[in-house]
């Protein structure tokens, strides 16, 4: 079976195709950042409070972008979202203020969030429950290739023209990604037949999501999604910037051999996180996060003992395959237990934790590292990996799929229970 056979709805396809050029546009952009600030005579730990700008601007606006989803729909939040970070990247490199440059960050975060919320509500709509991690697995690697891809093309645009020519690139490819979701993408998402899913769910032992209500409600529901994401961009955000100083100064390895680093983990997640999706949705989507973290934990505990950098190598590699694979499960988790009217705000919610986790990330993990060692900065991250693993023991049942045996189904959808 293709993917094309899995995967009928062409929407689906496009929201795709625009998150790569997104995707790229964002690896062109991030790969020159540092570099042009730089070049510009910004110290680093200013070039540090402009990555918490940014952050700040996706935590301020995820939660509103929900309502905005609501009241202007995904597709036209998308269009413009896209829209918005063309122009904030384009002019990035003509400003010259610590001020200018904050606020353009600051709206570039914002900007970020309304594509990544409007995306997901989309893609979770259009995907079929029982298909949901699949769908959502794709969609992260798409983003990641975009990624790969991207500082591979800004490094060819910057040998032969100034790097501001590169942001005005990424920003051509963002606008032209805002149009093609203008003009192919269908904004009428179906409404979920009641009735048929209900009938799906007895057949195959599913529970069927009920509204959850009030903000509280929604938390509530997608708890081990939200722990998940915050824990992600948390130990994202502190290993980019901490572990190849930890390798080096600790470890002895050398400043080449530690460039090869996001390389072997983007390898593990493009690899797995495909199979990660389809046993997801197979087994149960929170089960398999909790194999996979507890993976994770074991990998990150490694880099204490280790010392040969082959066998490093080889841990990132699996670290990317545990923990960069529970990404798009705990998507498609949340997908699965909040009803389709409440997506933009339950992916709202998702969002804001996961640039929570970003934001806090690497100020406590390098104030860790700082004043003990870099053996126990890993330390607090195996930890915080650990808790989810005991957090999702504790709360098994938000995961529709562990309680496919104590469902009782009346002849009404109304009536149908979980007992």
């Amino acid at each position: 079976m293709t993917l094309r056979d899995r995967i009928k709805d062409p929407n689906i396809w496009r929201i795709y195709k625009a998150t790569f050029a997104l995707g790229l546009a964002y690896g062109m952009a991030i790969s020159l950042l540092s570099l042009y600030l730089a070049d510009r005579g910004f110290e680093k730990d200013t070039i540090g409070s402009l990555a918490a700008w940014f952050a700040g601007g996706i935590v301020l606006l995820s939660v509103p972008m929900g309502a905005l989803i609501e009241r202007f729909t995904a597709k036209r939040t998308l269009v413009c979202a896209l829209a918005g970070y063309a122009i904030t990247v384009s002019v990035f490199p003509f400003l010259q203020s610590y001020a200018s440059i904050a606020a353009v960050r600051f709206l570039d975060g914002a900007f970020s969030v309304g594509v990544w919320v409007s995306s997901e509500t989309i893609l979770l709509s259009r995907a079929e429950r029982k298909g949901k991690a699949f769908v959502t697995s794709l969609y992260a690697i798409v983003v990641a290739l975009g990624y790969v891809i991207g500082p591979l093309v800004a490094r060819g645009l910057v040998t032969v023209l100034p790097f501001s020519v590169g942001f005005v690139a990424a920003g051509a490819i963002a606008l032209l990604a805002s149009l093609y979701v203008a003009y192919r993408l269908d904004g009428n998402i179906p409404k979920e037949d009641s009735h048929a899913e209900a009938i799906l769910d007895e057949l195959e032992g599913r529970i069927s999501p009920t509204k959850a209500g009030n903000v509280l409600g929604i938390l509530n529901r997608i708890k081990n999604s939200c722990y998940a994401t915050f824990a992600y961009g948390y130990f994202q955000a502190s290993v980019v910037l901490f572990l190849p100083l930890y390798l080096v100064e600790q470890k002895g390895i050398l400043r080449e051999q530690t460039i090869l680093i996001p390389a072997f983990f983007a390898a593990g997640m493009l690899l797995f996180s495909n199979y990660g999706g389809r046993l997801g949705d197979r087994v149960g989507h929170l089960s398999v996060m909790r194999i996979l973290a507890a993976v994770g934990v074991t990998m990150i505990l490694g880099f204490v003992f280790l010392d040969s950098f082959k066998i490093m190598a080889l841990a990132v590699f699996v670290a990317g395959a545990s923990l960069a694979t529970i990404s798009p499960l705990s998507l498609a988790l949340q997908g699965v237990v909040i009803c389709q009217a409440e997506y933009p705000r339950s992916n709202s919610m998702y969002n804001a934790f996961y640039a929570a986790g970003m934001l806090l990330g690497p100020p406590i993990s390098s104030a860790i590292f700082v004043h003990f060692g870099g053996a126990v900065m890993l330390y607090h991250l195996a930890a915080m990996w650990g808790g989810f693993v005991a957090f999702s023991l504790v709360f098994f049942k938000d995961d529709p799929a562990a309680l496919r045996r104590r469902v009782s189904v009346s002849s009404t959808p109304e009536d149908y229970q979980v007992q």
